[in-house]
């Protein structure tokens, strides 16, 4: 799908290389922008867990022109299963399409939906720079100085931060932002060979720990759950994620027994504590703009960050198109997006609460339901 030229900037610099970042390189590329993508990692990876792509994700890759390849190399649905913790099975749920012809809901591998993206990326002859990140920015005038780590320089019209929850360009520019801030929860998620009997996504509740199954491919899912978060002075150990997370699902039946009694210490298990924080405006500084986890990190609740990122390198490159000014296009960025953002993250924030606090299963489901109700609304 390709948009208006943009013809208030003519060079950007995209510092970031995960979902929200290649969102944007893309968007912008496909309005005539020169786009310069550079990313930490030298080889641009991305961890090996599963996603969640709700039907208001699938919508914004769908305006990216990539939702067919999504469908024909992830799994997607209109369906869920609930059960209690030991099997039981409570309800089917049907989930409503938000547009014809597009699936309610799915899943993908994470490096399967990077790579789609970086295909897309390459397509448009996108220059990537890895291994690089930045370490000076100056507005001056009507576009930005940038030094980078190689100590090389460039001029650009506009630089996007993109680059995660610990986000180097925040760090430079952005003096009135913080750190994420933890939750106290802590997520467990394992990727491994589908069940059997799996044919659809399921939720298990009524365990200390709540739990999910998302089928991401033909042969492939990952299930997460969710703790109470200990601090430990070191990370745990592949043996010690496999005990621990084996232990944590033993009153679990259904497939999530299955996937307990059938799982293999080479399988991809991973923990990692649970952050979040909205980040106070301004989100730009000059001719320098955040988006994604670098300015509004969600915990996993409503399975919406990597919806968030790429709904917000949508509506910039929108913004852009026809505006006044930059500063106009990037005030209106901030307000269009700022709203939605704060839902997912304070509900996200507070459906946690709840669950470390026991709250009553039907407020949790009210908050759910409610959200993801008001993400059905175009963006």
């Amino acid at each position: 799908m390709t948009g208006e030229r943009i013809e208030s900037i003519a060079t950007t610099l995209v510092v970031g290389g995960g979902i929200g970042g290649m969102a944007t390189a893309i968007s912008l590329a496909r309005r005539g922008v020169a786009v310069d993508l550079i990313d930490l990692d030298p080889d641009w990876r991305v961890y090996g867990a599963g996603i969640t792509i709700t039907g208001p994700t699938l919508r914004a890759y769908r305006q990216l022109g990539l939702v067919d390849r999504i469908k024909a190399e992830g799994a997607v649905t209109n369906k869920s299963r609930v059960r209690l913790f030991n099997g039981t099975v409570l309800r089917e749920l049907e989930e409503p399409e938000i547009e014809d012809g597009l699936p309610a809901t799915g899943g993908i591998m994470r490096p399967v939906l990077h790579r789609i993206m970086q295909d897309e990326v390459r397509a448009l002859n996108i220059p990537v720079r890895l291994g690089l990140t930045v370490k000076a920015l100056e507005t001056v005038g009507e576009g930005v100085d940038a030094t980078f780590s190689d100590g090389a320089k460039g001029r650009y019209d506009l630089v996007i931060g993109a680059d995660s929850v610990f986000s180097g360009v925040r760090e430079l520019a952005f003096p009135h932002m913080g750190q994420a801030q933890h939750t106290g929860q802590g997520c467990w998620r394992i990727s491994m060979r589908k069940p059997p009997e799996q044919d659809m996504g399921e939720f298990y509740f009524g365990s200390d720990n709540p739990c999910g199954i998302t089928i991401c491919g033909k042969d492939a899912i990952y299930l997460f759950m969710l703790t109470p978060h200990v601090r430990r002075e070191q990370h745990f150990t592949e043996a010690e994620l496999y005990d621990e997370l084996k232990a944590l699902l033993a009153p679990f039946g259904g497939n999530a027994g299955w996937i307990r009694d059938n799982m293999a210490r080479t399988d991809w298990i991973n923990y990692r504590p649970l952050a979040a924080v909205l980040q106070p405006k301004p989100w730009y500084n000059g001719r320098v703009v955040l988006l994604g986890d670098a300015v509004h990190a969600t915990t996993p609740h409503l399975a919406s960050g990597a919806g968030m990122a790429v709904e917000s390198g949508i509506v910039l490159a929108e913004e852009l198109v026809g505006a006044a000014s930059v500063e106009d296009a990037l005030l209106a960025y901030q307000e269009r997006r700022y709203p939605r953002c704060r839902d997912v993250v304070d509900t996200s924030v507070t459906i946690g609460r709840l669950q470390l606090e026991h709250g009553p299963p039907e407020q949790i489901a009210g908050l759910i339901e409610g959200a993801l109700m008001r993400l059905n609304a175009q963006f």
